[in-house]
């Protein structure tokens, strides 16, 4: 029998060869256009996302999992493991944490254990690939957990530039105040999450100087040599973030960096072309 199964929500982004490769059970989160619910990931992909909202001209609804979703994933992976840790995005910003422990508590005949990363996108998905590894590696529920805890406290940093703060105040994810604010300013923020919440980091005028502000920040952490895992990540804007891609791998020769999307659901909430820069020291 396996000891410990990985479970994680839709909005890691992960590739389905990550998924397969380290075993890693996806539940996917909603997207809803008017009377139609997509999970997306599975019924909806970044590209139709994107598309449909051209040509309807609206911004959709996200929602979390349903509590029975989780609960269909755990029986089944009851049958073959004794423990499951699932990974979920911040529970500041969904309730998808609340719903996978829900259903924890409601399951016979395995334990399970519910992480919230404080994050979302492929910096959470760094927490699921190194449970995914150890877990693999055969190491016990305590050690995984503790080896995760390390991680968000020796610091998961993740910056992104948005066009506008419409979509984030739309969705409820940033107040009033705040949007007209930058909507007055024309300003470009730097946004990050503090306290499992999406905030402004810093005010700037311009998107080149956003990224500049976000890429110093990097470069704090990157330039001791220390090993980083980091990644790039994009809103329809894939050509921007291959180039940066590129220019960090040329200067840096200590760090790894996967590309990765936003995808339908955060997607809804940053807009198209936004950009994004995770990283942690390994």
């Amino acid at each position: 029998m396996k000891t410990v199964a990985i479970v994680t929500d839709s909005t890691a982004y992960l590739s389905d060869d990550m998924l397969s490769e380290y075993d890693i059970s996806m539940i996917p989160l909603n997207v809803v256009f008017g009377n139609e619910s997509f999970l997306e990931e599975k019924e909806i992909g970044v590209d139709d996302f994107f598309e449909k909202i051209r040509r309807e001209n609206e911004l959709p609804k996200t929602s979390q999992p349903s509590i029975g979703s989780f609960i269909e994933t755990y029986e089944k992976l009851a049958k073959t493991h004794e423990e499951i840790i699932t990974i979920t995005l911040s529970s500041g910003i969904s309730g998808t944490f609340q719903s996978a422990y829900s259903a924890g508590g409601m399951v016979e005949g395995v334990d399970v254990h519910v992480f919230d990363s404080e994050i979302s996108c492929m910096v959470q998905g760094f927490y699921v690939l190194e449970a995914a590894r150890m877990a693999q590696e055969g190491y016990s529920s305590d050690r995984i957990l503790e080896r995760l805890n390390e991680m968000k406290n020796q610091g998961m940093h993740a910056y992104f530039l948005v066009h506008d703060l419409s979509n984030l105040h739309r969705g409820g994810r940033l107040n009033a105040a705040q949007l007209v604010v930058g909507n007055l300013l024309q300003i470009k923020p730097v946004l990050t999450f503090e306290d499992k919440q999406i905030v402004p980091y810093e005010k700037i005028r311009t998107r080149k100087k956003a990224l500049n502000k976000i890429l110093s920040l990097f470069d704090e952490s990157a330039k001791d040599g220390a090993p980083i895992k980091a990644t790039v990540i994009y809103a329809n804007n894939k050509e921007e973030a291959v180039q940066l891609k590129s220019e960090l791998e040329a200067k840096y020769s200590n760090v790894e960096i996967i590309l990765s999307y936003f995808g339908p659901v955060i997607a809804t909430h940053l807009g198209e072309g936004s950009l994004g820069l995770g990283w942690y020291r390994t």
